[in-house]
């Protein structure tokens, strides 16, 4: 799949609000990245603004063996001017080093920032997050419509599975 959209630039929100995008989020369905292959389910994401104008990145997941990991992370803002374009990353020696970050572009963002979809500008990966571990089917096709308008196969996008939220990892195109 190579839409001749994907080969235009990525579009992100017109405005996001750091403060109200604080708080605990859950993944609904997401491109599979290497640092998640050891994921079986309840995947969360939780953002919160820091004193020193970095945002706290806490991802958590549960494993096969019943434990949770959790990796520590730090975003902040690519451009100052266009805070729906963050850089994250995981990798800290005596300070976050964002050279090994990743570009993590929010995309589609509902009013009430009750769900969110992250971006990157080549389209390899790609998160559905919700403030509740499920979508309904209406929400979750108007998303996969954005998605393949903004060049995006959104059947590279597999189902998380989370309580009271999909009970397995699909295609996101089999479920829709």
């Amino acid at each position: 799949f190579q839409s001749a959209l994907a080969a235009t630039p990525l579009k992100t929100v017109d405005s996001v609000d750091l403060v109200r995008y604080q708080g605990l989020w859950y993944e609904i369905a997401s491109i599979p990245a290497s640092f998640q292959k050891k994921c079986i389910g309840q995947v969360t994401a939780e953002y919160k603004l820091l004193p020193d104008g970095l945002i706290e990145v806490i991802n958590g997941c549960d494993l096969a063996n019943g434990e949770r990991s959790i990796a520590d992370g730090r975003a902040r803002l690519a451009n100052p001017n266009d805070p729906a374009k963050l850089k994250v990353t995981f990798v800290k020696l005596v300070k976050w080093i964002f050279a090994f970050g990743r570009d993590y572009w929010i995309i589609d963002l509902e009013p009430n920032y009750n769900y969110v979809v992250i971006g990157h500008p080549e389209r390899t990966f790609g998160w559905i997050l919700s403030r509740t571990p499920s979508l309904d089917i209406q929400t979750l096709q108007g998303i996969q419509e954005r998605l393949e308008a903004q060049g995006y196969d959104s059947c590279q996008f597999m189902t998380t599975v989370q309580k009271n939220g999909f009970d397995q990892k699909v295609s996101l195109c089999k479920v829709l």
